[in-house]
């Protein structure tokens, strides 16, 4: 008897027959199941195992490409807080009232949950680095980490409010991480660049040489005048810059980067003030276009 489209369709289906859906019975379904998943089996084993072979390549605190090889490179960029809201992550203006607590209090906030790691023991993690103080005459072993010492930041503390409502705020400063890189001093006083600024340059002669193998820090306006409204400034710790004993980065447990606090004392109100910092020593180069080296924020007090 000749079959309909719609008979024809059911019996492709299940054919009561032969016992047999979608034209596999019973013992070919089962063959053809168990083949595939011996097959798939099989891929995820090779798969797994090769996974696990290049992890075994792999360490998690050491990178695999390091300095020049890497992506990051051998030159480091240079860093400021507080970061403005997330709401417009482009913005690098601090805009505050010093008379206005709950304007000015967002940038306290913000800058009391970066150092919060800083001034509580126990935020980050110890692992097996042995943590001590550290100082230029008594540089860390290997696995060893440096400690913090909170107090050489003076005014720019939490419990003053970074000073910001006195109209004379704190900006903190920190070089970007780069695994292994060694920086190279500006401690001869007869070897200092030209373009490095003046008061920069007597403030190196006046420390102690010891004390001179550190990454300096200078902040000044970006022209004539963001310079005549931008004032004094105030460097914490009192030596200006990153000591060299906390370096080179080895990404070990209980590591916190060097801060430097940066106090613009006297900054003119009402007024958008251009600033740039830069981190000096021999083998960082700076560059505007590639943020390396150098850091630019606006400052605006109302």
């Amino acid at each position: 008897m000749k079959l309909t489209d719609k008979q024809k369709f059911q019996k492709l289906i299940w054919d009561p027959e032969h016992k047999q859906f979608l034209g596999r019975n019973a013992t070919s379904w089962s063959k053809i199941c168990l083949f595939y998943l011996v097959f798939y089996g099989m891929l995820a084993a090779l798969v797994a195992i090769c996974m696990w072979v290049f992890f075994q390549t792999l360490d998690p605190r050491i990178p695999k490409w390091q300095m020049d090889s890497s992506i990051i490179g051998t030159n480091p960029g240079l860093g400021f807080r507080p970061m403005p809201t997330a709401d417009n992550a482009e913005s690098t203006l601090i805009w505050f009232e010093g008379s206005n607590k709950t304007n000015f209090n967002k940038w306290v906030n913000n800058l009391s949950a970066f150092l919060d790691k800083y001034y509580t023991p126990g935020k980050t993690e110890k692992g097996t680095a042995s943590i001590r103080k550290c100082s230029y005459n008594q540089p860390p072993k290997r696995g060893q980490v440096c400690d913090f010492d909170v107090r050489l930041w003076g005014e720019c503390s939490p419990d003053k409010f970074f000073n910001y409502h006195r109209n004379a705020p704190c900006i903190f400063l920190k070089l970007n991480r780069i695994y292994g890189w060694v920086p190279e001093y500006y401690n001869d006083i007869h070897d200092l660049p030209e373009n490095m600024p003046d008061d920069l340059k007597k403030h190196i002669a006046s420390v102690k040489p010891e004390e001179r193998n550190t990454i300096w820090i200078s902040c000044e306006g970006e022209n004539p005048a963001d310079i005549e409204y931008l004032g004094p400034i105030s460097y914490h710790p009192q030596v200006q810059g990153f000591p060299g004993y906390y370096y080179p980065y080895e990404n070990s447990e209980g590591y916190l980067s060097p801060l430097v606090a940066v106090q613009f004392l006297r900054p003119v109100s009402g007024i958008v003030i251009n600033i740039e910092c830069k981190a000096w020593a021999k083998n960082i180069k700076h560059s505007r276009a590639d943020r390396t080296g150098s850091v630019h924020f606006e400052l605006l007090i109302d």
